[in-house]
């Protein structure tokens, strides 16, 4: 580590030209998103001029080090507390999804297992899901009881629920050899 006067703003440019393109390469095999990819960096680097007394000479696997523990910070962040489906806006639905090893069901998935369930259970559910009403307006809606509606809702997510799993859990097909 060199001295601390040394640390000033030429010396973070010239890790930065030198490093970024190495850390944005770096979260793009991690994340296969650039957009993501290059905000990591961007934390990387805001990290590193913070910390610029601690970053050693040799910065490279530093800067490393700091990317692999924001992204296991990411994660387990994630893990805690996964990501709830947007369904108060149907648009959403149709966004990709952020990956990563804790992106457990994509959005393909969920509306793959949707178009499983009848009409009827796919309404209740867009009604308190998309359209935010309460189990006794969808019913309303639907012309029967709150008690018919809350007994469909029910039904209708633990249905949800089967597809997912049952969509989510199918082997992927292996392409078939390539005969000579």
């Amino acid at each position: 580590m060199g001295p601390p006067h040394r640390r000033d703003e030429s010396w973070f440019t010239g890790i930065y030209t030198e490093h970024h393109a190495h850390i944005v390469s770096y979260g793009q095999r991690r994340l296969g998103d650039p957009e993501a990819s290059a905000e990591l960096a961007q934390e990387v680097f805001v990290i590193a001029w913070r910390r610029r007394a601690e970053v050693p000479d040799r910065t490279l696997p530093w800067l490393y080090g700091v990317a692999r523990r924001l992204l296991a910070n990411h994660w387990r962040a994630r893990r805690a507390a996964p990501d709830v489906l947007p369904i108060g806006d149907p648009e959403r639905l149709w966004e990709p999804v952020p990956s990563g090893p804790e992106a457990s069901v994509a959005v393909a998935d969920i509306r793959t297992a949707l178009a499983t369930l009848t009409d009827l259970d796919q309404e209740i559910l867009r009604l308190v899901g998309w359209e935010e009403l309460t189990v006794s307006e969808a019913a309303q809606v639907l012309g029967c009881t709150r008690t018919t509606a809350a007994v469909r809702l029910h039904r209708a997510r633990k249905r949800l629920t089967a597809a997912i799993t049952t969509c989510t859990a199918r082997p992927v097909q292996q392409p078939a050899p390539a005969r000579s």
